[in-house]
């Protein structure tokens, strides 16, 4: 608070300077002229010294006026350093601020878990345990007491068996490396031999392999790819995890690997690509990534994805497919995204940022964007007190109320609800944002965020319009997460060939999962398929596929 209370120090000193500078009346004349003339000049003189006050009062009074809005700026600026400085972040997750304490943070948290009633002699709350997965292999270990205790202690009599305990436990089975050694016999013909006429040696072809002349097979491409696109393991830790069953397997081998892959893979991402332009409603974002050998020093990872990001979607038939797609390109210039998008026409859903404006499509609000700024203007507030910021957040949180209740909805019956719910509170907000305008300071943190409200009014109430479109951009946001954990971990690319590759396995990786398939298991049945060169890759698509459990 020290800067506050040092502008506080700065405006005193200048009231005192400002009211210090007014030309105090004069004293009225004990005697009066009787001359009309006289009388005159005097009242005029008078009004005219009155008004030069008037008017000297009035500039002090605005430059009052803005010395506190400085100051009111200052202090909000303030407020909202320290609150990201030191406060706690409503967008942070749990688990990431429990990383390290993990155990003793889940133990803790037992009590707060879904509770059944067990009947003894008196009834208590019973944690309630998941069920392990009824298809994974089971090994079943019996501990019976031995033969000489199987008799009644009481009258001798055998014992019989009335009943058993059961209770499961988890075990891990570490990672198993087997070598494939392909043996292709070799068959010539020994009469032609002795003839001395020329002999054909048959042998079986070479088996079809996804990078010719290596050791790579399918799972090992699948495992190494899913481990660094997946859950963020860079090639130098995968290459240790090697050495640790003998094998040296460089990282500098697997980043070859990647990039040969390219080419395979290319023609499943962009059949997912022309899936994606066909649809109606797309989602898009970015996000910055350093590429060492580039010629700017940032470079930007674009994501666009439509459907939805889990595959339990309601029972509408005809929702679009699940897909996300990785771009990178070495600006962020709007242009990039028209490029990728070509003639795309449909609804374009994105934040506010303005190189968007240059394509085609009918662009579609953020209302997470927009409360996002009177969240930042909250934290302003004096601690204790409530503002229009307030009010705001508590509208907008009826409208994502509204949602929550029609997220299994069809799109018709969504835009049916939301016809009849939201666009009242939307006419209410718009109502309210025109009037607080008036009110505020423009470049007031409250004042920012109903000025960006404004700006972007056409585009926030667009989602009204179709009941698939989604009243945020949370979509894309999530999408791009993976990638934004993965870059905390490998921090650059090498090459824009790298960062062209990684956006294509981080596109496999994210659209396999959002189609409720094992990355894994499907990377490695593309792996087994491609090179196969089949004509039509429909069925590779990840909603076509239909991967079951050995």
């Amino acid at each position: 608070m020290t800067v506050a209370r040092d502008n506080i120090n700065r405006i005193n000193p200048l009231l005192s300077v400002v009211y210090g500078k007014i030309p105090a009346m004069e004293k009225a004349p004990e005697s009066l002229s009787s001359d009309t003339k006289v009388l005159h000049d005097t009242v005029l003189g008078l009004q005219s010294k009155l008004s030069e006050k008037d008017h000297c009062i009035e500039q002090k009074d605005a430059q009052i006026d803005q010395l506190k809005q400085q100051y009111q700026h200052i202090l909000e600026q303030f407020r909202l350093a320290q609150q990201k400085q030191f406060g706690k972040s409503s967008e942070v997750s749990n688990d990431q601020l429990a990383l390290f304490n993990e155990a003793e943070q889940l133990l803790d948290e037992i009590s707060n878990e879904e509770t059944e009633q067990e009947t003894v002699s008196y009834t208590r709350n019973k944690p309630k345990r998941t069920a392990l997965p009824k298809d994974l292999p089971r090994e079943t270990r019996v501990h019976d007491i031995s033969d000489a205790d199987k008799v009644c202690d009481g009258c001798g009599n055998d014992l019989h068996k009335m009943g058993e305990d059961k209770s499961e436990q988890l075990e891990f089975i570490p990672a198993q490396i087997k070598v494939i050694e392909h043996v292709r016999p070799k068959y010539s013909c020994r009469h032609c031999e002795q003839q001395g006429t020329d002999v054909t040696i048959k042998i079986a072809p070479v088996p079809v392999s996804v990078i010719p002349k290596s050791i790579a097979t399918a799972s090992l491409l699948s495992h190494i790819i899913t481990n660094k696109y997946q859950y963020a393991l860079p090639l130098y830790r995968q290459e240790s995890l090697f050495k640790q069953y003998d094998i040296a397997l460089s990282r500098q081998t697997m980043a070859s690997w990647m990039l040969k892959l390219t080419p395979l893979l290319n023609r499943v991402y962009q059949h997912y690509r022309q899936n994606l332009l066909q649809q109606h409603v797309i989602h898009a974002d970015e996000t910055p990534l350093k590429v060492i050998n580039e010629d700017k020093a940032t470079s930007y990872m674009w994501v666009y994805c439509t459907g939805s990001d889990s595959s339990n979607t309601g029972d509408d038939k005809n929702k679009p497919p699940n897909l996300v797609l990785y771009d990178y390109q070495n600006s962020r210039a709007g242009q990039c995204a028209r490029d990728y998008l070509k003639d795309f026409r449909g609804y374009l859903q994105v934040d506010g940022y303005a190189g968007y404006e240059k394509n085609e499509a009918t662009l579609v609000g953020c209302w997470a964007h927009a409360r996002r700024k009177f969240i930042d203007a909250q934290k302003t507030q004096a601690k204790g007190k409530t503002g229009k910021a307030d009010w705001a957040i508590n509208h907008i949180r009826k409208l994502y109320r509204i949602e929550a209740e029609i997220k299994q909805k069809t799109a018709q019956e969504k835009q049916m609800i939301r016809q009849e719910r939201s666009v009242p509170l939307l006419d209410q907000l718009k109502v309210w944002l025109d009037k607080s305008a008036l009110q505020v300071p423009p470049k007031s943190a409250v004042g920012k965020a109903i000025g960006y409200s404004l700006r972007q009014w056409p585009k926030l109430i667009r989602y009204i319009e179709n009941g698939y479109l989604h009243i945020d951009n949370n979509r894309a946001e999530r999408a791009v997460k993976p990638f934004v954990i993965g870059r905390k971990n490998w921090l650059f690319s090498n090459t824009a060939s790298g960062a062209q590759a990684s956006a294509m396995m981080y596109s496999l990786v994210e659209t396999a999962k959002v189609n409720g398939l094992i990355p894994f298991d499907y990377l490695q049945y593309l792996l087994e398929q491609l090179p196969t060169n089949p004509e039509n890759i429909d069925y590779l698509m990840p909603w076509n596929v239909v991967l079951t459990k050995d």
